[in-house]
């Protein structure tokens, strides 16, 4: 199985501007949120943890891995998806057409960066090596997560416009008996509430 978890909060998703890249840190409610994951997962038997190289998923990875005494290995294919010259703007500053072609075309590229299609490709590639029988957790970023959920479910990079993924939250993919893959859970957040 592999857990999916996106990055704690950084000041730049919390602007409301589209970070991709942009390599931010957690913000103090994003470390608190990393603790958070790292308790929910610590019952579970966790083989190994994975991580974009970008700091926020680093820094969230770390966390979690530390409350089953694993290393982190960084995999580029976990990278959030590059926004090109839309890193660190704000979506409200992309033109309404971009937004709109980009929002109904999973071939289209934000200028100087890469396309949903893209991004599936990636991380259809690291699910595919890393589903196995051990529980693999993988720290990444809304866009990635959401096309590995598309493609359990086999479903169009398009789809991922109609999900809504929190920071810090946990999706889980799981292999069937025919080598396939099954959505166990999606956008896990009960653990970011207090008791």
């Amino acid at each position: 199985m592999i857990v999916f978890a996106r990055h704690g909060e950084t000041a730049v998703n919390r602007e409301g501007r589209l970070q991709g890249r942009v390599n931010a840190v957690l913000d103090e409610r994003g470390t608190v949120q990393a603790a958070a994951l790292a308790a929910a997962l610590a019952p579970e038997s966790v083989a190994r943890v994975v991580s974009s190289p970008l700091r926020r998923a680093q820094q969230t990875a770390e966390t979690i891995a530390a409350a089953h005494d694993l290393p982190v290995d960084l995999d580029d294919r976990l990278i959030e998806l590059d926004y090109g010259i839309w890193d660190g703007v704000a979506m409200g500053d992309v033109s309404a057409d971009d937004w709109a072609r980009w929002r109904t075309d999973p071939s289209f590229a934000p200028p100087g960066g890469e396309s949903l299609v893209e991004v599936s490709k990636r991380v259809v590639s690291f699910c595919q090596d890393a589903l196995t029988d051990e529980t693999v957790v993988a720290v990444s970023h809304v866009s990635p997560i959401k096309a590995a959920v598309c493609w359990a479910l086999g479903a169009d990079e398009s789809a991922s416009w109609r999900m809504h993924l929190a920071v810090a939250s946990l999706s889980r993919v799981g292999a069937r008996p025919d080598g396939g893959a099954v959505l166990l859970s999606y956008n896990e957040t009960a653990h970011l509430t207090s008791p």
